[in-house]
Order: structure tokens, then sequence, then C-alpha cells
């Protein structure tokens, strides 16, 4: 898959199959829409391809108004959503810098800047309730009638349900927020995690007997606290673990996101290394405390219990496999 930051020069401008869309966490409504693509895409000679904005557009606003906590958390971080994209079959992704000046384009300016003359675009496929251009004063009709006058097809994909509510970023943001990961996973279609490089970090746990693997977490997660997780990409199979996502109140003042991971029975330098975190349990929300040695005494609880509770699964596994021997 190619990554474009910004429209693609004239020699990479092949004629596409085109989507737009923010696709935080490319849940099932997004998969739904991409499949679209990706055949329309096949069917026509074209490329399949996605444009998407960084940063999001509503952070964008939120922080041109000083309003920064009005801008939606993320579901997902950009290595993470690029690779969703590709999973889904598509060929190219234009990584659009959403700025005042690209706020700024009037629809017919879109139109012909953007679509026409940036990336050539031949069929394009746009949600029912898609908006564009300055104050999102284009809509649907708008791009029907555009797509006529400059000769590409447009097509619109109804909203996608699970049973009688609808899929989307909002809901599956607030199955996170709520510890919810087996509703997170229906929207999704696959378990959530988040993946990063392990950086250095002040090597407290370390010290604290829980040393940790630290992912940088650029933008706002939608969630956080201490989570029951296992990891990918150490082994050849996940490991257990217990983390951290937040901003530890206790040991750092700046409100810098980190995901720290205390892994269970290894040792292994891991700086540098690509990991995925898969998220299965809430134990509880982040905490300030008093001093290290009750941090201390609160990571050794939030430890025996994400024991527990990978102990109670491969029992209950073990039991799945006995009850399927005995058929």
């Amino acid at each position: 898959m190619k990554v474009f930051r910004g429209l693609p020069n004239a020699a990479a401008r092949a004629p596409c199959a085109l989507t737009i869309g923010n696709f935080d966490g490319v849940h099932l409504g997004h998969q739904a829409l991409l499949g679209r693509v990706r055949a329309a895409a096949t069917g026509l000679g074209l490329e399949a391809a996605v444009m998407t904005f960084e940063p999001h557009p509503r952070e964008f606003f939120a922080h041109k108004a000083g309003e920064l906590s009005k801008a939606p958390p993320r579901i997902a971080n950009l290595r993470d959503k690029l690779q969703s994209l590709s999973d889904n079959g598509i060929d190219r992704v234009i990584v659009e810098h959403f700025s005042a000046p690209f706020a700024a384009l009037t629809p017919q300016e879109f139109t012909e800047k953007v679509l026409v003359e940036g990336l050539h675009v031949k069929w394009l496929m746009v949600g029912d309730d898609f908006c564009y251009g300055a104050r999102r004063a284009g809509n649907v009709q708008m791009l029907l009638e555009a797509g006529r006058h400059y000769g590409f097809h447009v097509e619109t994909l109804p909203t996608v349900m699970n049973g009688s509510n609808r899929i989307s970023s909002s809901a599956v943001r607030a199955a996170l927020a709520e510890g919810d990961f087996a509703h997170a996973e229906a929207l999704l279609g696959h378990p959530y995690a988040i993946s990063g490089h392990v950086i250095h970090g002040q090597k407290l746990g370390r010290t604290l007997g829980f040393p940790t693997l630290n992912l940088r977490v650029p933008h706002r997660p939608a969630l956080s606290g201490i989570f029951v997780v296992q990891v990918h990409g150490l082994a050849e199979q996940p490991l257990a673990a217990v983390a951290s996502l937040g901003v530890r109140p206790t040991v750092d003042d700046s409100g810098r996101v980190l995901l720290e991971v205390h892994v269970f029975d290894f040792a292994r330098n891991c700086y540098g290394k690509q990991v995925r975190v898969e998220f299965l349990h809430k134990i509880r929300d982040e905490e300030k405390y008093v001093d290290l040695p009750t941090l201390t005494a609160a990571i050794e609880r939030d430890a025996v219990i994400a024991r527990e509770y990978f102990a109670q699964r491969l029992q209950e596994r073990d039991g799945a496999t006995t009850a399927t021997d005995r058929i």
C-alpha cells in the first residue's frame, strides 16, 4: 500500500476509486464501505484509494477555539489505522494535513483541486450523511451533480447497523470508555489493541519491582485506566500482562499519555521492538496516590487480579477442551 502525505505528485496520480473519511478505528461500517471501494476498483481497473485527515478535523477546530476537551479521543493511532486500511485491500492512502487553508476550500474548490486535479477520481463512495468544503457546505446532492459535470461516478453507503444500533466511531469510543471490550470487538470486528514501538521510560517500574514496556500515545486515547492485556510480537504466543494507560498522576505532572505494560515472567531487552497490546479486561480507573509505597501496593493488587484473570481463562479453556473430547 502506498501512503502519501498530501496529494500525490503528478507522476503518481493514477485514476482511482476513492472514499473519504477519518476512519478512526476502521470499524465494521468502515469495512463495508472499504469492501465496496475495493470491489469497484477491481471491476473498473482502478486503484482503491482512501483520503483521510491528520489531525482529525474536529481536533483542528477544537484546538483553534482553545477547547481541546471537545476534540474526540482517538480509537487508533495513525499506524494502526493505516494497517487496517491495508488489511482491507486499499492500494493508496492520502493522509491530508487538515489545516486552515484546506478547511477554507469551498465545495467547488475541493471538487476541482482535490478530487479532479489532485486525485483523478473516477468513482467515489461516501456515507449518506457526507458533508465537505468550508463550513460543511457541500452535501451528497452537490457531489452527485459535480460527478455528472466532471465525469466521476458517486455512490453512497447507508448506515451499517449492529442489530438496532448504528455502528460508528462514537459507539466504539463509548464502549472503550466503559471498558466493554466485548461490545467494542463486536463493532470493530476484531479485539481492540494499540500497537507501537517500545521506548525508554523513567525506569521507575523497574525500581518498584514491575519493569514495563513503554509505548508513546501521541493523542488522547478513547480509554484510560488499569487493564488486563496480552502482548503480541515478542514471542510465538501472546504474553500475559497488566497495563496502565494514562497520564501517571502520581509520578508525572506533564499530562503526557503513556501506555506502560508489565509482562509477567518475562525479562528481555525490547527497546525499539514493535508490539501490539490487546486489551482484555478493565481492572480500575487511574488514580493518584500519596506516595510510591501506596502506588506499589496498588500495582501489586492489579498484578494479582490480572494473574487470576489468566488463570481463570486457562481453566475455562481446559474445561471446554475436556468437554469437546467427550463428545
